[in-house]
């Protein structure tokens, strides 16, 4: 009886968490980011995908069980980028509004070139049950790593603050910066001229409100926002 035929090498699924694993799971997630630019996310298929990855169907969702995986590995590696954007302005200056200013600047040039299918994408993402959503339960970890970096922007900084404040603050500019993400992906000046307008202008006022709190005659209030956050959240 003859031997069987060994499988092709493109057939051959590299195990995860290995280097030819993870240079595999990087060349899809790169194709899939390629084709969500350059056909929109609902026009993109895993087959479509894999076959320009030059990989098995098969090998394709061993990596990823689904499209909605990749963009969650999209938004990982996102947030690692915005991270490593950020830490010139976060090694080198202390004032608090200089800090969130270069750490938005920084979040818009990691994104730039995920501009033009950003509309299309974002109209799945928005979807309150879509696990896309950057509310989802599937998209804590890149929640957490984004809320990560405005805590070092406000734990580095030499801003005084309330400590209720404090706490609760890393997470409010995360939500600020969603809603800068939001005018981002409408935004057609050039070179999202508009949304660094945004972020110019709205940093100050953020940061006047920030060193307004610690006036005792507002601490009051300030509880009441906290606590209304708290029941909201």
């Amino acid at each position: 009886m003859p031997t069987p035929a060994a499988a092709p090498p493109e057939q051959a699924t590299p195990r995860k968490g290995s280097a030819r694993g993870e240079q595999t799971r990087q060349l899809i997630l790169e194709t899939a980011l390629r084709l969500f630019r350059e056909r929109g996310y609902a026009e993109t298929t895993m087959r479509v995908i894999a076959k320009e990855a030059g990989v098995a169907v098969g090998n394709a969702y061993y990596y990823f069980d689904s499209k909605e995986h990749l963009i969650q590995g999209f938004y990982d590696r996102n947030q690692a980028a915005h991270r490593a954007a950020a830490e010139a302005v976060l090694s080198a200056e202390h004032d608090f509004a200089a800090r969130l200013r270069g750490v938005l600047h920084a979040g818009i040039d990691v994104n730039e070139p995920y501009h033009s299918f950003a509309a299309t994408f974002f109209k799945t993402a928005a979807e309150p049950t879509s696990p896309l959503s950057p509310f989802s339960r599937e998209s804590s970890p890149a929640r957490e790593a984004a809320i990560a970096i405005f805590r070092d922007v406000v734990e580095g900084s030499s801003v005084k603050l309330d400590p209720e404040l404090r706490r609760e603050l890393p997470e409010l500019l995360w939500l600020a910066w969603m809603g800068v993400v939001l005018f981002w992906v409408y935004d057609r000046s050039p070179g999202s001229r508009r949304t660094r307008q945004l972020i110019d202008g709205a940093v100050p006022l953020i940061d006047r409100l920030v060193a307004l709190s610690r006036l005792r005659v507002l601490r009051p209030a300030l509880r009441q926002i906290l606590a209304l956050i708290e029941t909201i959240r």
